[in-house]
């Protein structure tokens, strides 16, 4: 039962970092810019 539990949690944390990248990449790289123009001051 427990690999059954580990391969499911593998599953999610996969398909959560594919979607994550899929919609979130653009607010990323937002995040990115607005972080190096305040490391300039």
């Amino acid at each position: 039962m427990g690999w059954l539990i580990f391969l499911l949690v593998v599953v999610v944390v996969a398909v959560a970092v594919s979607w994550g990248r899929k919609y979130f990449r653009r607010e990323i790289d937002r995040a990115k810019r607005i972080n190096r123009a305040n490391k300039k001051d």
